[in-house]
């Protein structure tokens, strides 16, 4: 009897042996289809121009690449920016021509096949936080300008940070199926049934401006949703615009002058202003873009199909009640730049009037912009906000949030002391 049970035993490791090999042989031979699709090694490297270096300076920004590649206060585009992630913690990397910690020594095949199939030079699989999902469907010629411009900046030596990850999400190996199942469900393809110019806003928002790494929900193995593409989702904590049409908690009953001023400037006439990681995405982007570029987008994003965000946002209906102990605080604290109205009293960026983050109300970004405060750099200099975390209770800052919610999204507010409370252990945990 013992011995018949060791055979089993010994039978289903033995299988399970084989089934392991059959995956790494499997994944090895996936790996390398992926690694060397539409890739060419035999184009050599484009000599550097100035024209070319000035072009990629401009792709550079519209892909923000300076967003996870710069630290604040840090080297421009040397890496060490942290991405926390829910197995762990992952850093960016040096991306100046630094040829021992960088990529100095990479070619123009190099820098491609990264982009577009997420393999390093030395054959390593990235992890899709850099957003290769995406920048897969760039051309080549806007791949090199870039790597021409990043070629062109000071070189600074930043050896990588490690990252934290845990087991099994720390194996590389396992992100060639990931990629396999994954990597081109999102490719940007020109539409034939569409305009030039609207062809050009898909291309700018879903494959150079990678929109949909932030704004498209994530399924269990963390690739972005096909069913809910751009329709809003969460990111480190905070809420990512839905981008589509739905009028309910999307660009529906946006104009398209607002859109692009959002794009452009960091804020939109009765919207508000932008936050947290959008407020940085139009700092190191989308306010450098040209205003065809700019059109070109809002083009496209006004002609997405609504897609329903799952983010609960009741219907707008003036408030019958006001929160006194929120109002109270707000005028002491808040309306020295906001304004009761909203209207904002120094700048248009302090304009809160309809603003988009407080017509959910839940008050997840209104909680965020209480703890952490915003800034932005625009064209008038830079515009801050302090954080409010220190200074009053959470019952406090709860009460100021769902007074925003009620006087300027005129939704019924639902912010609660926990909230607040969650957020400093989370920082604290860190």
């Amino acid at each position: 009897m013992i011995s018949r049970a060791t055979s089993r035993g010994n039978g289903l490791r033995i299988c399970l042996s084989l089934i392991a090999l059959a995956v790494v042989i499997a994944a090895g031979f996936i790996g390398r289809r992926l690694a060397t699709q539409e890739i060419d090694s035999s184009i050599p490297d484009v000599p550097r121009t100035s024209e070319l270096v000035t072009r990629g300076a401009y792709l550079t920004r519209a892909a923000d690449c300076a967003a996870c590649h710069t630290q604040p206060g840090g080297e421009p585009f040397a890496g060490g920016v942290a991405f926390e992630l829910p197995f762990g913690t992952l850093y960016s990397t040096n991306i100046t021509a630094d040829r021992d910690t960088g990529i100095g020594q990479w070619s123009d095949d190099d820098f491609v096949r990264a982009l577009h199939r997420g393999v390093a030079k030395d054959g390593r699989n990235l992890y899709p936080a850099f957003p290769y999902t995406s920048y897969n469907a760039m051309t080549r010629d806007d791949a090199v300008a870039i790597k021409a411009y990043l070629f062109s900046l000071p070189i600074v030596h930043a050896p990588d940070t490690p990252n934290r990850l845990s087991f099994p999400f720390d194996q590389r190996w396992a992100l060639t199926a990931w990629k396999w199942m994954f990597l081109d469900e999102h490719r940007f393809r020109p539409d034939p049934n569409r305009g030039e110019l609207q062809n050009r806003g898909a291309y700018l928002s879903t494959a150079l401006g990678h929109c949909g790494e932030c704004h498209t929900p994530r399924n269990a193995l963390m690739a972005m949703s096909t069913r809910k593409i751009l329709a809003g989702a969460e990111v480190s904590g905070w809420h990512a615009y839905n981008l589509t049409s739905d009028r309910a908690s999307g660009l529906g009953d946006w104009t398209d002058a607002q859109l692009a001023q959002f794009l452009s400037v960091g804020h939109a006439e009765d919207h508000g202003p932008a936050a947290g990681p959008m407020a940085e995405v139009v700092e190191n982007s989308t306010r450098y873009l040209t205003a065809e570029d700019v059109r070109a987008m809002v083009t496209y994003l006004r002609g997405l199909p609504a897609r329903s965000s799952g983010y609960k946002v009741p219907a707008a209906a003036p408030l019958t009640s006001m929160d006194i102990r929120g109002r109270l605080l707000f005028v002491q604290a808040c309306t020295g730049c906001h304004l009761l109205d909203g209207e904002g009293r120094q700048s248009a960026w302090a304009a809160l009037r309809g603003d988009h983050s407080a017509r959910e109300s839940s008050g997840t970004n209104v909680v965020q912009v209480l703890i952490q405060g915003s800034q932005i750099e625009t064209g008038q200099g830079p515009m801050f906000m302090h954080p409010f975390i220190g200074g009053y209770s959470d019952d406090e800052l709860a009460a100021i949030g769902n007074f925003v919610i009620g006087q300027f999204g005129l939704r019924q507010g639902s912010i609660t002391p926990e909230q607040f409370r969650a957020r400093n252990a989370s920082a604290k945990a860190k």
